[in-house]
């Protein structure tokens, strides 16, 4: 199987000091529209990256669906496997991979789950297909086949048809509360600009540069 082009060098752009916003929710939105502006497919896609609690890591995609002050917002099934892990290991890693702008976001912190009204306002905010999705799929677990899946989706559209469809009880959002938040943009040579904002006890930002 034939490699990547080692010889690419990175020349889009530079990150100083200087050009920072204030927090990293503010650079990230700067960040965040940025890549929207640039078109790229999905750019709320992350991976997550979760460990059981003996340490064995695992990452997925999947999508933010908020962010403010308080953290990164993400929904999903509790009994999946990021769930079981989040509850025995409540601590994980979001990775932005924006490569067409040479760029990556990687955010560290401890997972928490959204009050339950949260959960419920986004759910009912989804599509109808969407919303029986989440009864339908008992997330990371074995299923027979395809076909128990879209039997079970007939089901649940007869039996809510017409009907408002309840929140299940084992779905809902995390908000990962970051502790850092790094800023990579690609440089010629491999001399990569990583600035990364990390948050102080009294709830200040630290900047550092680190090392490419």
């Amino acid at each position: 199987m034939p490699l990547a082009d080692h010889r690419k060098d990175y020349s889009l752009a530079g990150l100083a000091e200087k050009d920072l916003a204030r927090d990293p929710f503010r650079q990230f939105d700067k960040w965040f529209q940025q890549a929207e502006a640039a078109k790229i497919s999905e750019p709320n896609a992350m991976t997550l990256a979760t460990a059981a609690r003996d340490g064995r890591p695992s990452a997925r995609t999947v999508l933010l669906k908020g962010v403010d002050g308080r953290g990164f917002v993400f929904f999903s099934n509790y009994e999946s496997r990021k769930g079981r892990e989040l509850e025995s290991n409540p601590r994980a890693t979001l990775l932005f991979p924006w490569l067409a702008l040479e760029r990556q976001v990687v955010i560290e912190g401890p997972v928490s789950r959204v009050p339950r009204e949260e959960s419920e306002a986004y759910f009912h905010s989804r599509p109808l297909p969407s919303q029986l999705s989440s009864w339908v799929s008992q997330q990371s677990s074995i299923i027979s086949g395809r076909k128990f899946l879209e039997d079970t989706m007939k089901e649940l559209e007869i039996k809510y048809a017409g009907r408002a469809v309840p929140l299940p009880p084992h779905w809902g959002g995390f908000r990962l509360t970051p502790e850092t938040v790094e800023f990579w943009q690609g440089r010629r040579s491999r001399l990569h600009d990583r600035l990364r904002y990390r948050r102080e006890p009294d709830g200040d930002w630290t900047v550092e540069r680190l090392a490419p």
